[in-house]
């Protein structure tokens, strides 16, 4: 997976992205619509439900949210891939609309590569392992621990069978040879209400929502999954300080349909980054544990292939194949 650059660094780029040319002077000239596939309330709603007003104003329309969740994802994509490509309707996608959802749907209803025109990826989501508030594992080698000694009794939740939640599980049961039971949930909200709940035993969810349920001592954080602490837990080690290695991560960035016009996809690329920079979508992001990101469309079409074929080997290893 290509590795993201610093903040700074990313935000930065947003000055090389180019800018629309006159004869696209016109656009948008009714308002932009995004299709956010997922409940609302979870990160990918919340991510661009602050970015969208940012936008809005360079762009002199509004930028309306629409959710329409279903399939991990595939049903609101879908509707965006027959949608009619003036750029005026847009996918908020992420890993599972793009990179794993054409691994394990044979019948998906969509072509990820072919039917999309990339536009920008403008956050990343680091995951966090936590516990239900009673398992009595304070650390992750007390964890790791509990899970060999009873293997197959402990239990996992997810956001739905092939989500990203569901695959970083799985690569942390490799990678720590042990074995926990699945229990996939319809979204974030309700897998996380169920880690609350004690009703399941772990799980890896964003780090945002996962910090707001530990800080009370509802549950417990046992480490970052990614390469480095985050700023919003810095006392947090990442797995790897731990000893186990998990790029635990989500995505989000836009796509519009194919043969959407290229200087509509760079205008609405600019805009975004710029909107990066406003201290009210900064501090969101903040809070959420929201990496900004600056990426220009080209350079997201290599992005989304590269991270298809890193999942790629993990799917082919579990043999998941959803109808």
């Amino acid at each position: 997976m290509k590795a993201f650059t610093t903040r700074r660094a990313l935000l930065g780029a947003a000055a090389a992205l180019p800018l629309a040319t006159p004869a696209l002077a016109a656009f948008p000239d009714q308002p932009i619509r995004v299709i956010v596939p997922w409940n609302a309330g979870g990160l990918a709603d919340v991510v661009m439900r602050t970015l969208a007003p940012a936008m809005a104003g360079p762009l002199g329309q509004p930028v309306v949210i629409e959710n329409r969740p279903g399939a991990n994802g595939a049903v609101g994509t879908q509707a965006v891939a027959r949608a009619a490509p003036d750029g005026h309707t847009l996918i908020l996608a992420n890993a599972e609309t793009h990179a794993i959802n054409p691994l394990v749907y044979p019948q998906l209803t969509y072509d990820a590569v072919a039917d999309f025109t990339p536009v920008t990826i403008f956050a990343r989501g680091p995951f966090v392992l936590i516990t239900r508030p009673n398992l009595g594992a304070d650390n992750l080698a007390a964890f790791l621990a509990m899970a060999r000694a009873r293997p197959g009794a402990l239990t996992f939740a997810s956001w739905g069978i092939g989500s990203t939640s569901h695959l970083a599980m799985a690569r942390l049961m490799k990678q720590a040879q042990i074995d926990l039971l699945h229990v996939p949930f319809t979204g974030a909200a309700p897998a996380s209400t169920a880690i609350l709940g004690g009703q399941v035993d772990v799980m890896f969810l964003n780090a945002g929502p996962a910090e707001a349920v530990a800080r009370d001592g509802r549950s417990k954080i046992l480490g970052v999954g990614a390469s480095e602490r985050i700023a919003l837990l810095p006392n947090v080690p990442t797995m790897a300080e731990l000893g186990t290695p998990v790029d635990a991560a989500n995505w989000f960035g836009l796509l519009g349909p194919a043969r959407m016009p290229p200087e509509a996809a760079q205008r609405i690329a600019q805009v975004a980054a710029e909107g990066l920079r406003s201290p009210a979508v900064q501090e969101v992001f903040r809070t959420q544990a929201a990496i900004p990101v600056t990426m220009a469309p080209a350079e997201m079409r290599a992005f989304i292939a590269a991270d298809r074929e890193r999942w790629a080997v993990l799917v082919r290893e579990l043999n998941i194949r959803l109808e």
